[in-house]
C-alpha cells in the first residue's frame, strides 16, 4: 500500500516544505510548521462545482471583451460604501479581518440586514455560532428583515449546496476559518483547508456573479491567520481596527481590485451596534486641552477624505544611559528622525531627552504630510511653550530641514475651516492656486526653523 504523502506547511506564510524545519525559512518565524498529508486522490480535487469545469474556453481578442462596469449595490452604510470603493460589487469575494471581539461579525450582520432591506436575498452562513446565538445577536442590533436567512453550517459542499438551491444576491460566510472541505484531510483553519475553501468560494462567486464576505481570522501580530496567498487570492481585503475597550472602530482597506487602497471608514459601536461617524474630525478633536505645550493639530488625508487629528508629544529628561524613543499612531522610526532634524538644523539639544509621541484617538497615520505638526509638538514639549489652539500644521520634513509640498491642501484647508481654526501653516510651495476660506490666515514656511518662529515665537 502507498505511503501517504506528508508535507509540512508554516502556518504563518504558506512555506511548503518536504520535512520539518524549527525555523520557516519563508518568514523566519519558528515552530510555525505544520504536518499535513496530502490526499493522493486528484479527482476530489476541486470536486466542488465541478459542473462548469469541464467547458473549456477559448481565447478571445481584448477588443472583444465588454469593459460595461457592473452595477455596485449601494447600501445606506455610507462609511462601507466609501471603503469599498462606491458599493459592493457583483460576483466579488472580500476578506474582513480583525482582533477577536472587534466588531466583525456585527458589521457584517448589519451590511446584510441593510441589503436584504433592499428586497434582495441574503444568506448569512455562521461557522461559530448556531442559529439561535445568531438570531440573539440580530435581535439586539434590531435586525429583522424577511430577506436575510441564517444558517449554522461548516461543511463546505452544504454550503454550496445552500448557495445553488436559494441563489441569493448576497452571501456572508462567517468563518473561513470553520468551513472544512471533505477532499482535504487536514483539520479545519490548516493552510491546506483554507486554501481550497477560499478557491471553491471564489468559484462561486465568479461564475454565479454572487458577492461573497468572509470573515478571516487575526495572528497574534495582526495579520490574518493563514498563508498570504489567501489575501491574494480575493478581491478585497479589509482590516477592522481599534481597541476592543474603547468605542471606535476603523475599517481599512489594504487591498481593492475595484477602488482605492487608502480609503478608511469610521464607526463607533454603541448597544445597538455600529454607527458610522460622518464628522470624524470634530470628535477626534472634542477632548483636546487648551493650552498645553506639546499639542498640536494637523490636518492628515486618508483617501479622498481630509481628517483633523490631535498630535501629543511629552519630552522629558532621560533617567537611564540611552534616551528612549516611543510612537503611538505613527511610524516610530518617523520620531527619532525628525529629532535629529530640529536637533541638527533648530538647535534643539533632545539627545539625552525621552520622547512620547501619540495621536490622540487611536488613529494611524501614514502620510508625510504630518512630520511638521509633529516635528513643532516635540519641540513645544521641550520649550514647554504652548501653540496656538486654533493653529493647523501641514507639511513634510527634509533632511536638510525644508518643509516639502504636501497633496490635496485645498482640501485640508477647507476642513480646516469647517472646524473653526483660524491659521494654517503650510508649506510656501503649497501658496496660491486657490482662494482660501474667509477668515483663514494662511502663512508658508520654508524650513523647519521659520516653522518654530511662526508658530512658537
Amino acid at each position: 500500500m502507498a505511503k501517504a504523502k506528508v508535507v509540512f506547511y508554516c502556518q504563518e506564510c504558506g512555506y511548503e516544505s518536504p520535512k520539518w524545519m524549527g525555523k520557516c525559512p519563508g518568514c523566519n518565524q519558528w515552530n510555525s510548521l505544520v504536518e499535513e498529508k496530502i490526499s493522493s486522490n486528484k479527482s476530489n480535487r476541486h470536486a466542488l462545482g465541478s459542473n462548469d469545469s469541464n467547458r473549456r474556453k477559448k481565447p478571445q481578442s481584448i477588443n472583444k471583451v465588454s469593459s460595461k462596469e457592473e452595477a455596485r449595490v449601494t447600501t445606506r452604510m455610507g462609511e462601507l460604501n466609501r471603503v469599498l470603493g462606491g458599493g459592493v460589487v457583483p460576483g466579488s469575494l472580500v476578506l474582513i479581518g480583525g482582533d477577536p471581539g472587534i466588531g466583525k461579525s456585527t458589521l457584517l450582520l448589519q451590511l446584510s440586514s441593510e441589503i436584504a432591506h433592499m428586497n434582495l436575498s441574503v444568506l448569512y452562513i455562521s461557522g461559530e455560532e448556531s442559529e439561535k446565538q445568531t438570531k440573539l445577536r440580530a435581535d439586539r442590533l434590531a435586525v429583522s428583515e424577511n430577506e436575510l436567512y441564517i444558517m449554522a453550517e461548516t461543511n463546505l459542499e452544504h454550503v454550496i449546496d445552500a448557495i445553488d438551491s436559494m441563489n441569493p444576491s448576497f452571501v456572508v460566510i462567517d468563518s473561513i476559518q470553520t468551513v472544512y472541505h471533505e477532499a482535504v484531510t487536514s483539520a479545519p483553519g490548516s493552510v491546506s483547508q483554507v486554501r481550497e475553501c477560499t478557491s471553491a468560494l471564489m468559484k462561486v462567486a465568479k461564475t454565479k456573479g454572487i458577492p461573497i464576505f468572509i470573515v478571516g481570522h487575526v495572528t497574534k501580530e495582526g495579520a490574518i491567520a493563514g498563508p498570504r496567498l489567501l489575501e491574494h487570492m480575493v478581491d478585497t481585503v479589509l482590516y477592522f481596527e481599534g481597541e476592543r475597550h474603547h468605542t471606535f472602530r476603523i475599517l481599512r482597506s489594504v487591498k481593492n481590485r475595484f477602488g482605492s487602497t487608502h480609503e478608511m471608514g469610521i464607526f463607533e459601536m454603541k448597544e445597538q451596534g455600529l454607527v458610522e461617524v460622518n464628522n470624524p474630525s470634530e470628535i477626534f478633536l472634542e477632548e483636546r486641552s487648551q493650552g498645553v505645550a506639546g499639542s498640536t493639530v494637523v490636518a492628515s488625508l486618508e483617501g479622498t477624505r481630509p481628517m483633523l487629528v490631535e498630535i501629543q508629544a511629552l519630552i522629558s529628561p532621560t533617567q537611564f544611559g540611552h534616551s528612549r524613543r516611543m510612537a503611538t499612531g505613527l511610524d516610530h522610526n518617523r520620531v527619532p528622525l525628525l529629532m535629529a532634524v530640529l536637533e541638527k538644523r533648530a538647535g534643539l539639544l533632545l539627545q539625552n531627552q525621552d520622547a512620547y509621541v501619540k495621536v490622540a484617538g487611536g488613529v494611524k497615520l501614514d502620510e508625510p504630510a504630518i512630520d511638521l505638526a509633529v516635528a513643532i509638538s516635540i519641540a513645544s514639549s521641550f520649550r514647554d511653550q504652548p501653540t496656538r489652539p486654533d493653529d493647523v500644521l501641514i507639511g513634510e520634513v527634509g533632511l536638510t530641514g525644508e518643509v516639502r509640498r504636501v497633496s490635496r491642501i485645498e482640501q485640508r484647508v477647507q476642513e480646516a475651516h469647517k472646524l473653526g481654526f483660524k491659521r494654517i501653516i503650510l508649506p510656501s510651495k503649497n501658496l496660491g492656486g486657490f482662494t482660501p476660506p474667509k477668515g483663514v490666515e494662511l502663512v508658508g514656511v520654508d524650513s523647519v526653523q521659520e516653522a518654530l518662529k511662526v508658530s512658537l515665537d
